[in-house]
């Protein structure tokens, strides 16, 4: 029954994100919201959607360890094995002003969650000026990012997310049924994998970090596996920067609202450096390099492998201790 739970919260999750984006995208379009605000926040973070209500539900739930290993390890997800699978499809450029800025924004964020995980706790305190400094990159971006709306339209597009719905009663009946899918899924995969790791023997926060975490970004691999395949890999590059920055700034923002973070620490001394140590590369590569290509992208999946086996295999504990 807890494989039901699991494989049906991933489901609802994927089909739920997917039609949350969509009805988002098409209803900036009916409001006239510009086409690159929603390439830059709604697109990117509506696909975090199921992380932000994962997470959520199982704070509220009493099992901060899925919720805080969910925010690291999709964030980890995002950049080895999204970026990975995309650039191993196809190259991803990754030049302009714009890239090198946003990259030094999520390295940012990823430092200040990094820093606070090491206190072993994240409350309301922290939380605020999270959502504070959030708020501010999505209006920087918007601003400076007004000059191409015509790019920005053309990457929806490339998307998948076209003309979208003609009607706003239509939009609003997507995102919708896209919530309530998101909501329920998230439900259905948090009941499952606790009971998975109790009865395994398996830590809450190593559900979290693995299982949990790649179920929520099924709809970021989506987005990035369409996007290659139509030699537009390079949209990918900017779903995983927003989506990242969300999953920190935005999630760890929202959910200690709801009651203080403790984090395990198992997370603070090992998957915290993990996520920092990819970031690090993954946003010096994209400044210091022309693009991510396939070699690359094979040592991205590859380290990701690894990461998951550290998990799995016990490896990560034998180097750290049991926390």
């Amino acid at each position: 029954m807890h494989y039901i739970f699991v494989a049906a919260g991933l489901s609802l999750l994927l089909l739920g994100g997917e039609m949350l984006v969509r009805g988002a995208v098409d209803l900036a379009r009916r409001l006239g919201v510009s086409p690159l605000i929603i390439g830059l926040t709604i697109v990117a973070y509506g696909t975090s959607a199921p992380e932000l209500l994962v997470s959520l539900e199982a704070n509220l739930s009493g099992f901060p360890g899925i919720a805080i290993g969910n925010v690291i390890g999709s964030n980890i997800a995002n950049i080895l094995l999204i970026v990975g699978c995309s650039a191993m499809i196809y190259p991803i450029a990754c030049n302009g002003k714009g890239v090198n800025l946003n990259g030094i924004a999520v390295l940012g964020a990823t430092v200040l969650l990094t820093a606070l995980g090491m206190t072993g706790t994240i409350g309301p305190a922290a939380a605020l000026p999270m959502l504070m400094l959030l708020a501010g990159f999505t209006a920087y971006s918007y601003y400076a990012g007004r000059k191409d709306a015509r790019a920005a339209a053309k990457a929806l597009e490339d998307e998948g997310f076209g003309d979208g719905v003609k009607t706003l009663p239509k939009a609003i009946l997507i995102l919708a049924i896209g919530l309530v899918g998101v909501i329920l899924g998230s439900h259905l995969l948090v009941t499952g994998a606790v009971h998975l790791a109790r009865n395994f023997g398996i830590s809450e926060a190593t559900i979290g970090l693995t299982l949990v975490a790649l179920g929520t970004s099924l709809p970021e691999l989506a987005t990035a596996i369409v996007a290659a395949y139509r030699r537009h890999s390079d949209v990918a590059l900017g779903n995983v920067v927003g989506s990242n920055l969300f999953n920190i700034l935005g999630i760890m923002g929202i959910v200690p609202l709801f009651g203080a973070l403790d984090v395990p620490a198992s997370v603070g001394r090992f998957d915290l450096w993990v996520m920092l140590g990819a970031t690090v590369i993954f946003v010096g590569w994209t400044m210091l390099c022309g693009a991510f290509g396939r070699v690359m992208a094979a040592l991205f999946l590859l380290a990701y492998a690894g990461y998951i086996a550290c998990h799995y295999l016990g490896i990560s504990a034998l180097a750290m201790g049991h926390a």
